[in-house]
């Protein structure tokens, strides 16, 4: 009988990294159990790993577990892992196949609907994985490609993220009379840009729904962070120098595409502050007031080299428009605080009192 772990063991140096290292044949169990690890490697995906046979069948899958049935996702078929790897968590070290963190996403156990080599079709019983799915071998060169498919509807309540949503505009005006009924945010003069974070992945837009992703690759590592949390967020893309926003290498940093804007990272680079959240896990947030919305974005913890989550003031609006002239910013945002966001409004939520 063929050893299904040989390939595993021929990828890997029992004395350099502190994943399980198989002994001796495979021992057959009930093939019902299944790992869904995070693997946060060259690039981030997740490993799906189903007993069979004494083993662990394995599948890399870029961007996670689709959670409706209209999102399929790639699925790369990898080699088979011992069945210790159910439980495994670590670092695998660097430089070492797979060298990076992993972390156990969910576990659980599955039933086996259909298996063969054209395709896999399974209910996953977990905590986060949980409905009938569907594995599909693409019979490409070497059989390694299958895709991925949601075959029950989605969860109830569940919606996908759209990839854009027109933003709400602030109109310029004078700061508010009625001080404790707004909220104040400083404004950067950057520009307007939606990012969707999804499956580790992030796609930027512009105010007018263009997509300018390959501007912005400092932006691209933000994916890692979440992980597999989905989120639609609203801000501004910013150049700073100096400690202030900078107009002429923004406008730089606006025309540079692809190789362009690598080279202008080191010289230029962006900065993406976000303001506000639209939608979050499966569910819009459209309609919850403006501070609840902060409160849901101050909770992602958005905070890294290149993107954060500026500060809002309740109140003060007078302070925040002096502090704001003393930084040589733009001016400041007042927003009602129990605004919903709608997309493409300006009819006076939100003020810009420009400097």
């Amino acid at each position: 009988m063929a050893d299904r772990l040989e390939e595993y063991r021929a990828k890997r140096s029992r004395d350099r990294t502190n994943e399980p290292w198989p002994g001796g044949p495979p021992q057959p169990g009930d093939d019902d159990l299944f790992v869904i690890q995070e693997h946060h490697a060259t690039r981030l995906h997740w490993d799906f790993r189903l007993e069979r046979d004494g083993v662990l069948v394995s599948w890399a899958v870029p961007k996670g577990l689709p959670l409706s049935p209209g999102v399929p996702r790639l699925a790369v078929h990898t080699e088979d892992h011992p069945l210790e790897y159910l439980t495994f968590e670590g670092e695998i070290p660097a430089g070492e196949y797979g060298g990076g963190r992993m972390t156990v996403w969910d576990t659980g156990k599955y039933e086996a609907l259909h298996w063969n080599d054209h395709k896999v079709e399974v209910v996953f019983h977990g905590e986060r994985a949980r409905g009938k799915y569907l594995f599909l071998n693409r019979h490409d060169e070497d059989g390694r490609d299958w895709t991925l498919r949601r075959l029950d509807p989605a969860e109830p309540g569940h919606q996908d993220a759209p990839e854009f949503l027109e933003p709400m505009t602030a109109v310029p005006g004078d700061l508010p009379p009625d001080d404790d009924a707004w909220a104040y945010e400083f404004a950067w003069g950057g520009l307007r840009t939606m990012l969707l974070v999804c499956g580790g992945r992030v796609t930027a837009h512009d105010e007018t729904g263009a997509d300018v992703t390959g501007r912005y690759p400092e932006l691209h590592k933000l994916g890692e962070q979440f992980g597999s949390t989905e989120v639609l967020l609203d801000g501004e893309v910013v150049v700073v120098k100096d400690g202030k926003p900078h107009p002429g290498g923004l406008e730089e940093r606006r025309r540079a595409d692809g190789s362009a804007a690598k080279r202008l990272t080191a010289r230029c680079p962006v900065f993406y502050f976000a303001s506000d959240v639209l939608h979050l896990d499966g569910k819009a947030t459209l309609d919850l007031p403006y501070t609840a919305r902060r409160e849901l974005l101050d909770d992602l913890g958005v905070a890294d080299r290149h993107w954060q989550v500026p500060r809002y003031y309740l109140g003060g609006g007078e302070a925040v428009a002096g502090a704001s002239r003393q930084h040589g910013l733009p001016g400041v945002v007042a927003k009602r605080a129990d605004s919903p966001y709608r997309p493409g409004d300006g009819s006076g939520d939100w003020v810009l009192i420009e400097n």
